[in-house]
């Protein structure tokens, strides 16, 4: 029983019986392994001989390069946390996961858009091209729904309702969760599927460089294009260009507009936790990152609010 070996086992359960995405257990995989590099090096392989000592000596490591952030250091540690419960679950005493205590990090810093900068986005891709067609069905998707760029690339067209306007959506942790769109989502989706000349299952495609409409009908009846889904990087990489074209200063990307949507129904008096349930978080913690932003809602209801009663004495007093 080695290290390594226990680690192997751990991301088969992650994966198996947790439900874990791929992605995530290749996440723990890259920490878990820089971590069972390093204790190989101070001499330690056996899992029970993990201790508190070994774990500050790996801290210190990581503390010391300077390209690992604190935010990062916390992934290391949170995945060692993970791996030492499942240990004792299995019945193998090693250090207690609760003795590990997560760096204080700096506070996260939201980007999200204005309500005009928002316009001006959404206003950008050209609606005479079917890529331009399906960009701003993807951008008011984006937005309309909070969803995870991951999930939106994943979209199949017989997941959308368009008459109800919802649809179900896997997300973390195999979490399923209902997503609600507005009417410009709606109309923008209908539209891209009506140009549509193919029969894949995917809701949004990948054009590669082709940019006439044409051309790519052709190909597609042609079986010269490949249909495949379009990939989160592409959707990056679109969001990034209409950003720039827009004259957006922020970095904006497909994340940005989650925190657009978020910080939009809290600005407009959504409930927090059911801020939470929109955008699949297991924690309503996760979710308060995004209340500071409302800070001008907050002080917006206090000069409304407060006050008053004195407010209408002195007007009497006046009187």
């Amino acid at each position: 029983m080695t290290i390594t070996k226990t680690i192997v086992d751990f991301l088969e359960y992650m994966e198996i019986e947790r439900g874990r995405a791929i992605a995530s257990v290749k996440n723990y995989d890259h920490y878990l392994r820089v971590f069972a590099g390093f204790a190989k090096v101070q001499g330690v392989d056996d899992p029970t001989k993990i201790n508190q000592d070994l774990i500050r000596q790996f801290r210190l490591d990581l503390n010391r390069k300077s390209l690992v952030g604190k935010n990062t250091q916390n992934y290391y540690l949170i995945a060692i946390r993970s791996y030492l419960k499942y240990l004792s679950r299995r019945g193998i005493k090693t250090l207690d996961a609760n003795q590990i205590e997560l760096a204080k990090s700096s506070e996260r810093q939201i980007t999200f858009l204005t309500e005009e900068e928002l316009e001006h986005l959404l206003n950008q891709p050209d609606s005479s091209t079917i890529q331009g067609i399906r960009d701003k069905a993807i951008l008011n998707l984006l937005f309309s729904t909070g969803l995870r760029v991951s999930e939106a690339s994943n979209l199949k067209k017989d997941q959308i309702n368009l008459e109800k306007k919802e649809f179900s959506i896997k997300g973390k942790g195999g979490k399923i969760r209902v997503v609600f769109m507005d009417n410009p989502s709606k109309d923008a989706i209908k539209k891209y599927l009506d140009v549509r000349k193919d029969e894949s299952e995917y809701l949004f495609l990948s054009y590669g460089h082709t940019n006439s409409q044409m051309k790519i009908v052709n190909c597609i009846q042609s079986g010269k294009l490949k249909i495949s889904p379009i990939t989160p990087r592409s959707i990056q990489r679109m969001i990034h260009k209409y950003a720039l074209q827009a004259g957006i200063t922020k970095d904006v990307t497909p994340h940005t507009m989650r925190h657009s949507f978020a910080t939009d129904l809290l600005m407009n008096g959504a409930d927090l936790r059911a801020v939470q349930s929109l955008l699949g978080h297991s924690s309503v913690t996760t979710t308060q990152i995004y209340t500071h932003v409302t800070d001008q809602h907050l002080q917006d209801v206090h000069e409304a609010f407060h006050g008053r009663r004195r407010q209408d004495s002195e007007e009497k007093i006046g009187n």
